[in-house]
């Protein structure tokens, strides 16, 4: 049974679902209903299949590589590899995509006979599948072939609500920096054939001896510019704030909580198994990049009130979360630690499951608020717990997993990560060290800051008093839409409960490496999934943290509700107004939550503050009218990179317009010169 599950047939036969599901939907697109149910049956079925098959794939180490047919160039092949590293990402996307389009489901229906239903379920259907194809590709013109269409097909879901001029803008945005991002992984690869004299990943691989040192380098400076373009690391996340929350709810979740990560699947392919031995430099490259991105991430988070900007932000934290277990596992390769490397590599690859469960949960609750409240604008929101108490629950659950709170996932792959970089600091040369104490401390203030962000969040959304007048006639979302919530909510305790087993399953994932040899495990794990860090280093029991805090929560309920109420009465009043009418201005809005923080960090965030007073009359300025308070920041990005070098190609594109004088005899001689140039390189 195992044998047939773990079959490439049932892979196959998971992308043939997503295909017709895709297909099909748009053939009968002008029945709403018909097409969302079509496209939804079909995305869970695939998924549901992807998940069995990667699931039994994983348990039973398999190893395979598969070639449908015969090759149609001689450097150009359909070969697939399920090795227990692609298997892995291949179980990400069917997990999350799983959930996600149950809520589809329910989600789209506020679309209908406003846009296609069927155009919607033809572009995510394909998305999934192409997502598969580019964790399954195992030559690099297959890879390229199949990321172009990832980035168009999601390029379509992102402009999907076209009458919205912003999120058009956002879509070119994004395809713009995702094709800056494919030039530089195509020359990397060009680079690779150059040398090695294939595109197949198993001949670079056994032929990289032959590529230099200065070249191997440079696809390195290369490579880490073109995925993290597309994974959204500071400075080339500009797209991924404008371009998350202009798609559909549940295809935020898929592009934030998968899509981002095929970026890392394509690093740990590159940097850990076809391009090793890598100098150490590489890896302390990738703990800086990590740091920054995720710092200035939660802190552009923080100055955020449009919900899904800000979830998009912790985007960007969370993959440079990834990046520290990545750049540490980097390192300690570097200096033949593979031990130690291990707890590094184990640790990004289960935050980045992690965060895909966390971050898919957030931006399907957001999407429902969304869907209720027809704005994105948290300051208008406030009491939604009243009306949509399943939905707050669900939110409260990712920010508190996300927040790497105990017992929920995020806390116990962010633990892990201290574990890599506790490491580096106790075992490495002083040189080294300092990048590992950086990182740390970048990682225990990412820690807090994102705490603050999410007690913002969850207290402008769902406590307080109504902001608007929509949201005393909201109500609680569709049970599709709740089920698919629900399903990644208990995911978040169950990934946190059994944590130790998960991490022993990505430690024998990072074992499958070359590089790793038959290094011994420093990772343990005893009874009551109990984790045991080199020799006792560190350890820590999920189970046992939750029985402790089910206790003490059982005890502090006890007490409250059996002696205190016995001795004390309870009295319920009004709350003090100072005199006038209690009304939602008197609350503290997101932005005055969070602009103590801001004004702390303003030499990085550079607020700007301005005041707008209209007064009764223009020969008193002691009655003022009305009052307004703009707090705006100016993008450090745009400001010192982007604009600059929008500025200096407008002024050459403009001077370049010179030579287009539309005489033909000019043109020719613009020919024959570039001939001449030509053979004369050739000689």
């Amino acid at each position: 049974m195992l044998q047939f599950i773990t079959s490439p047939i049932i892979f196959f036969v998971s992308l043939s679902l997503f295909t017709v599901g895709g297909v099909g939907s748009l053939l009968i697109r002008k029945n709403d209903e018909l097409a969302n149910l079509w496209s939804s049956f079909f995305a869970v079925a695939g998924s549901a299949l992807g998940l069995i098959f990667s699931t039994g794939a994983i348990l039973s180490g398999q190893n395979l590589f598969y070639a449908l047919g015969a090759p149609i160039f001689p450097i150009f092949a359909f070969s697939f590899h399920f090795d227990l590293l692609a298997n892995y990402f291949i179980f990400i996307i069917s997990f999350i995509s799983f959930f996600c389009s149950i809520y589809g489901a329910g989600y789209a229906k506020h679309y209908y006979k406003k846009y296609s239903i069927g155009a919607l379920g033809f572009f995510y259907n394909l998305f999934i599948a192409v997502l598969y194809l580019v964790v399954a590709s195992s030559n690099g013109l297959f890879f390229l072939i199949s990321w172009e269409l990832m980035s168009v097909l999601s390029y379509f879901l992102v402009v999907y609500d076209h009458n919205d001029k912003n999120n058009v803008k956002a879509g070119t945005l994004y395809l713009v920096m995702t094709y800056a991002g494919t030039a530089f992984i195509t020359l990397s690869f060009l680079f690779l054939y150059k040398y090695t004299g294939s595109f197949d990943f198993a001949v670079i691989k056994s032929n990289i001896a032959a590529v230099p040192l200065a070249v191997k380098n440079t696809i390195f400076i290369f490579v880490l510019i073109g995925l993290g373009a597309k994974s959204g690391i500071i400075p080339f996340h500009i797209w991924l704030p404008a371009a998350h929350p202009a798609a559909p709810s549940h295809v935020s979740a898929l592009m934030s909580g998968v899509m981002i990560k095929i970026g890392i699947y394509m690093m740990i392919r590159l940097f850990l198994d076809l391009l090793q031995p890598a100098p150490a430099w590489w890896g302390m490259t990738v703990l800086v990049v990590g740091s920054v991105s995720a710092l200035l991430g939660v802190l552009y988070a923080l100055t955020e009130h449009d919900i899904k900007r800000l979830l998009a932000y912790h985007s960007i934290e969370n993959i440079g979360i990834i990046l520290l277990g990545l750049g540490s596992a980097l390192v300690f390769y570097s200096f033949n630690m593979p031990s130690l490397a291990l707890i590094g590599l184990a640790a990004a690859l289960f935050h980045t499951i992690n965060h895909a469960i966390f971050k898919s949960l957030l931006f399907l609750s957001a999407g429902a608020v969304i869907n209720e409240t027809h704005t994105r604008n948290m300051e208008e929101y406030g009491g939604l717990i009243k009306y949509m108490p399943m939905t707050a629950l669900f939110f409260l659950i990712g920010a508190m997993a996300i927040s790497a709170l105990p017992l929920f996932n995020g806390f116990w792959s962010e633990w892990l990560t201290f574990q890599a970089l506790f490491q580096g600091i106790s075992q490495l040369q002083s040189s080294v060290q300092w990048i590992f104490i950086l990182s740390g401390g970048a990682l225990a203030f990412t820690g807090g800051l994102a705490l603050a962000c999410f007690v913002k969040a969850f207290g402008s959304i769902f406590l307080g008093r109504s902001r608007s007048p929509e949201v005393a006639e909201c109500k609680e979302c569709s049970m599709p839409m709740q089920i698919g919530m629900g399903g990644l909510a208990v995911s978040t305790l169950l990934f946190g409960l059994f944590s130790g087993s998960v991490i022993i399953i990505l430690e024998k994932i990072g074992r499958s490496f070359s590089v790793s040899g038959n290094a011994p495990s420093f990772i343990r794990l005893s009874s009551y999934q109990s984790l045991n860090i080199k020799d006792s280093f560190s350890s820590a029991s999920a189970p046992m943290y939750f029985a402790f805090l089910s206790v003490a929560v059982l005890i502090i309920f006890l007490v409250v509700r059996y002696a205190i109420n016995k001795t004390q009465k309870i009295k319920i009043g009004k709350t003090w107004n100072c005199g006038t009418d209690l009304t939602p201005r008197m609350e503290i809005t997101s932005t005055g939550f969070a602009r103590s923080i801001v004004m702390i960090f303003k030499g990085v965030l550079k607020p700007s503050v301005q005041h707008d007073i209209e007064y009764h009359d223009a020969e008193t300025r002691y009655m003022p009218k009305s009052r307004a308070v703009t707090f705006s920041l100016n993008d450090l990005y745009h400001s010192y990179l982007y604009n600059p070098i929008h500025t200096a190609i407008n002024s050459l594109s403009i001077k370049m317009k010179n030579i287009q004088g539309g005489n033909v005899n000019i043109y020719i001689s613009y020919i024959f010169i570039a001939l001449v140039i030509s053979l004369i390189s050739i000689l």
